[in-house]
């Protein structure tokens, strides 16, 4: 069921991008390098494949919105898992895991063309 718009997706995209690279200091695990390193990388890639994407939120325009999506869902997967993938399950897992079932959800529920197109036929 896609219930989430291309434009609220851009939004969820862009926070939760901050949110991944601010993550490690504002739950206190900048400590541990592997899960630091992890929640920074992805939320850089999110930031980047928003940047990238030819969407409402998008700039650079290039990465078309079905693929974009599609590595919501392959990075929204790797992320929850990542603790368990990498190693730092002991020290830290819920940012990562449910930074990672958002992410997968979001690329699962959102619709895939604009709505512009979907009223006009074009």
């Amino acid at each position: 069921m896609k219930i989430l718009s291309r434009k609220f997706h851009a939004v969820l995209d862009y926070m939760s991008g901050i949110v991944l690279i601010a993550a490690p200091w504002a739950l206190h695990f900048e400590e541990v390098t592997a899960a630091t390193t992890t929640a920074i990388v992805a939320g850089a890639l999110i930031l980047l494949m928003s940047l990238m994407t030819s969407y409402e939120g998008g700039i650079i325009r290039i990465v078309p919105m079905p693929m974009h999506l599609n590595m919501d869902v392959l990075l929204g997967l790797i992320l929850a898992a990542s603790p368990w993938l990498v190693g730092f399950n002991y020290e830290v897992y819920l940012p990562h895991l449910i930074m990672g079932i958002l992410t997968l959800l979001s690329g699962l529920t959102t619709v895939r063309s604009s709505l512009h197109k979907l009223a006009t036929g074009v």
